[in-house]
């Protein structure tokens, strides 16, 4: 073979080898270019998008604060709906370990979380994300000028409690006995709520309560503190439950909840950070 031959055939084959490394680089920065276009999809999208609908168990006391978390977390999450049932933790907790179904139980008690975790139905360990304490909500002007807790044991006045099974009646008995007073109410509530709106529909003089709830009512009543009220104060335990059917979006409602926004909320209503 002439010395132009091999010469031509060499430059033949470098130029083959030059097309071919061409050619699987770019092949390459085609594929990287796709994974890196997937990759942009995905962080542009972001997460998965919440949809349908959560179910949340709560306690009466967090009915105004939970229901306008529930709002703004709609607005936040378009195409969700959250729907609340409140009432007295203790009717809460059975109706959730007899299979009522629910995402989300939000207690006024670590006491009736237990009875949920005790029957695993719980996902999770439940977490404290606020604080109440009792107070008590008399007519307005206050007009029986009740001022301390021994106050409500004058006989001529018409006192409500919750009952005892309940979170906010356990409190109120756990005062009563730090402070060795007996009280025998005109009635006992299902939850703090009925017991509230006693005193609102004048059915009774005043009734022992959450400050959140005192607050809540606005001037249908008025509250009065009492010292007592510092060894019954109530930690509020959460947890996404076992069988949620929508885990995704119970989860991401307790993300609200004890995230700063939420704490917000909670605390203007007269809630305390855990």
């Amino acid at each position: 073979m002439t010395r132009s031959a091999r010469r031509t055939r060499r430059t033949v084959q470098v130029v083959g080898a030059t097309a071919a490394a061409l050619l699987a680089l770019s092949a390459c920065s085609s594929d990287s270019g796709s994974d890196a276009g997937s990759g942009s999809d995905e962080k542009s999208g972001g997460p998965e998008k919440l949809s349908g609908t959560v179910n949340v168990f709560a306690a009466a006391s967090l009915t105004e604060s939970f229901t306008e978390l529930g709002k703004e977390f709609e607005k936040q999450h378009p195409g969700t709906k959250v729907v609340f049932n409140f009432g007295g933790s203790d009717s809460l907790a059975a109706g959730i370990t007899s299979g009522a179904p629910a995402d989300v139980f939000a207690s006024a008690s670590p006491k009736t979380m237990k009875v949920v975790t005790d029957a695993d139905a719980a996902s999770g360990t439940p977490a404290t994300f606020v604080r109440n304490q009792l107070q008590i909500a008399t007519l307005p002007g206050n007009p029986d000028k009740i001022a301390s807790l021994k106050d409500l044991t004058e006989p001529d006045l018409k006192v409500v409690l919750c009952d005892k099974s309940v979170p906010c009646g356990a409190a109120a008995q756990k005062a009563l006995d730090a402070s060795k007073l007996k009280l025998t109410p005109v009635s006992y509530e299902e939850d703090v709520k009925s017991a509230l709106n006693k005193v609102v529909l004048k059915e009774a003089d005043a009734a022992l309560v959450y400050k959140t709830d005192v607050k809540a009512a606005g001037d249908k009543v008025e509250g009065v503190t009492f010292p007592e009220s510092a060894d019954a104060v109530n930690d509020y335990p959460i947890t996404l439950l076992e069988d949620a059917p929508n885990a995704a979006v119970g989860k991401a409602f307790i993300e609200l909840v004890r995230s700063a926004e939420g704490q917000k909320v909670l605390t203007e209503a007269g809630f305390t950070a855990p």
